[in-house]
């Protein structure tokens, strides 16, 4: 990729850009053009969150941008890719995102207000169809497996390996071969810099480093 196109440094739940800004910097100071961007993460569903994002990608007026998303972050960043073909995206990186469901929250779900404290983003994505990648978006997954997290304490029999909060299965993008398992937890992934060092290697090179 181009270091002077823009890097899209995406939070998930519960979340504003500011808690993604130590990634950010060390992304920045390995040389691409990271910049955060927030979104509300309960009262928009995960469609109007996709459309916020995308407005914001137009307003780049850029050919291309590339994106590190954690967790529900990257659930955006997927149905945006899905619903505008016209945007390109060269490389995302998924951080510990739950792809394919999500234990942790539908088991949070069966608590007395549990549906609200998962807003209206997630409940979109575990009620409906997962959207398959784009062919022309090289992604890039990274996995938690230090199973401390607020997923454990609502969930304590939340499958194994995990991240606390996202079990490994959990992250498995159909087509996608190129993923790194690191010894972190969920939120520990905002401050790990071997986090860091692999979102780097794969947005400069579209493989993780050995």
């Amino acid at each position: 990729m181009n270091a002077a196109e823009p890097v899209i440094v995406i939070h998930g739940l519960w979340m504003q850009g500011l808690v993604m800004g130590l990634l950010a910097r060390r992304i920045r100071d390995a040389g691409f053009a990271a910049q955060t961007w927030s979104y509300p993460t309960l009262r928009r569903s995960l469609g109007e969150n996709a459309e916020r994002l995308a407005r914001h990608c137009i307003a780049l007026a850029v050919p291309r941008v590339h994106i590190v998303a954690h967790s529900m972050g990257g659930l955006v960043a997927l149905r945006m890719l899905e619903r505008h073909h016209e945007l390109s995206c060269g490389r995302l990186v998924l951080v510990g995102t739950p792809y394919g469901d999500s234990f942790s929250a539908r088991r949070l779900a069966r608590f007395p207000g549990g549906s609200t404290l998962l807003g209206r983003s997630i409940r979109e994505w575990l009620d409906g169809p997962r959207p398959l990648p784009r062919g022309d978006t090289a992604i890039g997954i990274i996995a938690g497996t230090r199973g401390f997290g607020l997923g454990r304490l609502v969930a304590p029999d939340l499958p194994r390996p995990n991240d606390g909060v996202v079990t490994l299965q959990e992250t498995i993008v159909p087509g996608v071969a190129e993923r790194v398992e690191l010894a972190v937890g969920h939120t520990e992934m905002l401050l790990s810099r071997a986090v860091a060092r692999q979102c780097c290697a794969f947005l400069r090179h579209g493989h993780f480093a050995a």
